[in-house]
């Protein structure tokens, strides 16, 4: 059977919207709950005025009507992708290649080609946003139900946090190298923390905005760094012969870089016009990936491999790992080094908010309790938990970064296997099987037993478990 045109699809999915009561959605504004009619009252509706002022997203995680999926800034998903991606943890990840005892050659071949494969997943599934109107893990409720979904959640919310801790202790370190011991890591992290805080609050909108321009200054003073030190760049300490555990190891440390993407990616694209071409949406995420990410995590391996060889960055790295390399490679021009230093610090902004942006939405679907908690508070409660946490994972860094992509690589792979094999194979792409009137209700979606099961077997095993499917809509059961 043909499948729907993306119009006609989403008008079926969003039948049922209009029985179901939204207290968030607005009607005069596609993003925002704004009811200027209604009296503000009470410390509460003093609140929410100054959050619609502010511009404040309160939807959340409701589906987005066809209605109201409105935006045409379709360059939004390759400029959002790209600003996650210039900044200075591409190079950490980068820097992971040597201390696998591979050459620079061996480590610029190995990215190249891990990226490129693994940038295609999250690519394909933010095309579906537009589609379904869903977020990612509104979505795998489709997939394993709306109890049941929480596993995944669960893991999600750890991995995308685990990248936060990872951006801020970065930052931090970076302040930290440039200020003399005048201030210190822990300080910096706070201050990383903070700015973040203070753009994933505010939400969608305010998000792409900042997302569009902030890699501009971010590559900027990227480059100034690679111009600063790069004469010391060909400086590699000797390396053996490549070996199959290398080239493996440094591929998953990129898999665990590129596939945890894939659980936010539709939430960056669900009030996007599901009339734009998928493929032409799809380019545009693989190309916002891997552009960014690709020069500079060989440009991370061409520092990681000099280290040992430049003593002034070996004594940074020493003292502030990462940050105390790039303040050195910065070190010959002087005090605009240090100004370009907190450049790079600053533009792992753009990472670590749209990161704390997903945290806020996957908060939400971890329990139907938690629907009613506004989005924004829990920006609050991930910065509350971040901070500390970070503070402690700095203590030693990269010990810290190997045993979390120890972990991430496996449950991200298994699954975004599922949700593809759910929708490609299951759902033969058809868009009217997402029902906006059935994402919270429990006895329309499947039961997601046999899919916490596949989840689980690909983990425990490497590979799927082989199985006869059951084919999952709002109007099919899975009794698994």
């Amino acid at each position: 059977m043909a499948a729907p045109s993306p119009v006609q699809s989403d008008k079926s999915s969003n039948a049922g919207l209009d029985g179901l009561e939204d207290p968030e959605k607005g009607r005069n504004d596609s993003d925002f709950v704004e009811d200027r009619s209604a009296p503000s009252r009470g410390l509460k509706g003093i609140a929410l005025k100054y959050l619609l002022a502010g511009r404040v997203e309160l939807r959340g995680v409701l589906p987005v009507p066809l209605e109201e999926r409105t935006s045409t800034q379709y360059s939004s998903y390759f400029s959002i992708w790209a600003c996650m991606n210039t900044n200075i943890l591409a190079i950490t990840f980068g820097m992971l290649g040597p201390t696998y005892g591979l050459s620079l050659r061996d480590c610029a071949l190995v990215i190249l080609f891990f990226c490129l494969l693994t940038a295609v997943v999250p690519a394909y599934l933010g095309t579906l946003g537009p589609k379904t109107g869903l977020r990612q893990m509104i979505q795998a409720r489709f997939s394993f139900g709306r109890y049941i979904v929480s596993v995944p959640v669960v893991l999600n919310l750890a991995t995308l946090t685990g990248f936060c801790v990872i951006t801020c202790v970065i930052g931090g370190q970076c302040l930290s190298a440039i200020s003399e011991d005048a201030l210190t890591p822990v300080a910096g992290i706070v201050i990383i923390g903070v700015l973040s805080l203070l753009i994933s609050f505010c939400g969608y909108a305010v998000l792409h905005h900042y997302e569009r321009f902030a890699w501009i200054p971010a590559l900027i003073a990227i480059v100034i760094a690679t111009g600063s030190g790069g004469s010391h760049l060909s400086q590699q300490v000797p390396t053996p012969p490549a070996t199959a555990r290398g080239v493996f190891s440094l591929g998953m440390a990129i898999a665990s870089y590129m596939i945890p993407f894939s659980g936010l990616a539709s939430d960056f694209t669900t009030y996007l016009n599901p009339k734009f071409p998928s493929w032409r949406l799809f380019l545009y995420g693989v190309a916002g990936l891997t552009l960014p990410t690709v020069p500079l995590m060989v440009l991370g391996a061409a520092i990681g491999g000099a280290i040992a060889n430049v003593a002034a960055w070996e004594q940074g790295y020493e003292k502030n790992s990462v940050g105390g390399v790039l303040a050195a490679m910065l070190q010959p021009v002087g005090g605009f080094g240090k100004f370009v230093v907190v450049l790079l610090s600053l533009s792992l902004l753009g990472n670590n908010a749209a990161t704390m942006y997903s945290i806020t939405l996957n908060f939400q679907v971890l329990a139907p309790q938690l629907l009613s908690v506004p989005r924004y508070v829990f920006s609050l409660v991930i910065t509350a938990i971040l901070i500390p946490v970070s503070i402690k994972a700095a203590a030693d860094f990269f010990l810290s970064l190997q045993n979390f992509i120890s972990l991430i690589a496996y449950w991200s792979a298994a699954f975004v296997a599922v949700l593809i094999t759910e929708h490609v194979v299951f759902r033969r792409r058809r868009f009217d099987t997402y029902d906006h009137a059935a994402w919270n209700s429990a006895s329309r979606l499947p039961w997601g037993r046999r899919r916490l099961g596949r989840l689980c077997a690909q983990l425990c095993f490497g590979r799927p478990e082989r199985g006869p499917g059951v084919v999952h809509g709002a109007d099919r059961e899975d009794n698994g």
